[in-house]
């Protein structure tokens, strides 16, 4: 793995004084309202059920949804950096101290910033692209980090992850970015990591789009971890990985559009939990293994309902799995819609 820069000292003096005295109204412009699973309540969950069927979201959300507005850990969904100072980034410095402040700041990242390794992001950060907003050379990466979002930004030729949300990280939100040409994974969610929402981003002809759990020896760590919404992201001509899974449960993968996959769409090993609905697959010769496992790992449990398979093989699907409507409601769209509306709102630009 290369070297990773991780937030746990103090933070830059530089501009600290300037940054704080910052506050700007553009934040009540910019900032997520109140997220949208905020009534929730971790001590009345929904029964228990299992995955086998049926739901129904339309136009992209404004707040962050899935198991990031889930209330749980101490934090109520998804905020990012609502009530701190809004800043504007141009230039490398002025990001990496952006993201290495402590305490709640909206970041507005504005023209190509290069960056190289992956960079540690405090908690409470809202990093927001203005105009064509891009990331070159390195990644993000979360380590103990919480209540983040991330959209409208292009990630291009990451050295290693492009985005790695780890070590105990949770409440995080990938929304709207386009992800292109990283040597490891655009979106990985690993070590303990919970509460993730990937949504509506455009994976252009990625390798590696999304691991969730690392390792097949992670079990200790990732178990009752590693709780994932996937939606309305576009795998274009995207390889593998979207995403493959260990341990986690439920990882919720619907109304995406797969496009072009080589080696196949979905994952499920180690005795993951995935529920795949909604979903439209053309031209992917293995949309889903579970069952058989994947490589070296163990078999997963994976559910499909409602998807569409155009030119594809059969789904390898395998036992049941905790159903997300026990944690959060969505509205599933027809998995018939999903290509137009995942091109028409995918990436950046559409927020």
């Amino acid at each position: 793995m290369l070297p990773t820069r991780t937030p746990t000292g103090p933070p830059r003096s530089g501009r600290r004084r300037r940054l704080l005295a910052a506050v700007s109204l553009a934040t009540a412009l910019l900032a997520p309202a109140a997220p949208a699973g905020a009534a929730l309540s971790p001590t009345a969950p929904a029964p228990p059920q299992s995955a086998a069927a049926g739901g129904g979201a339309a136009a992209p959300a404004a707040t962050a949804d899935g198991f990031a507005s889930v209330h749980a850990l101490g934090q109520n969904g998804t905020t990012g950096g609502v009530g701190g100072p809004t800043v504007t980034a141009t230039n490398t410095a002025d990001f990496l101290e952006y993201i290495d402040t402590v305490g709640p700041l909206i970041i507005q990242v504005t023209g190509r910033i290069a960056i190289t390794s992956k960079q540690g992001v405090r908690p409470n950060k809202t990093i927001i692209g203005v105009g064509n907003a891009e990331i070159t050379g390195g990644g993000l990466d979360f380590y103990r980090s919480y209540n983040v979002i991330v959209r409208n930004i292009t990630f291009t030729d990451a050295e290693d992850d492009a985005i790695n949300i780890g070590r105990d990280s949770h409440h995080i939100w990938i929304d709207h970015n386009r992800f292109r040409g990283a040597v490891d994974g655009s979106v990985d969610v690993v070590r303990g990591a919970d509460y993730v929402t990937v949504s509506w981003n455009h994976f252009d002809h990625s390798d590696k789009s999304m691991l969730i759990g690392h390792s097949d020896g992670s079990a200790s760590t990732d178990v009752g971890r590693l709780k994932v919404s996937i939606h309305h992201n576009f795998f274009d001509n995207s390889r593998q990985r979207h995403p493959r899974v260990r341990f986690g449960e439920p990882v919720h993968v619907y109304n995406n559009y797969f496009l072009g996959n080589v080696l196949y769409g979905v994952a499920s090993t180690e005795n993951a939990g995935v529920l795949v609905e909604g979903n439209y697959f053309r031209d992917v010769p293995h949309p889903m293994y579970s069952a058989s496992g994947y490589a070296d790992s163990g078999p997963g449990r994976a559910v499909q309902r409602h998807n569409v398979y155009v030119n594809s093989g059969a789904p390898e699907t395998n036992g049941t799995v905790a159903e997300p409507r026990n944690y959060y409601p969505y509205t599933l769209d027809p998995a018939a819609d999903v290509p137009a509306l995942v091109i028409a709102g995918a990436g950046t630009g559409r927020i």
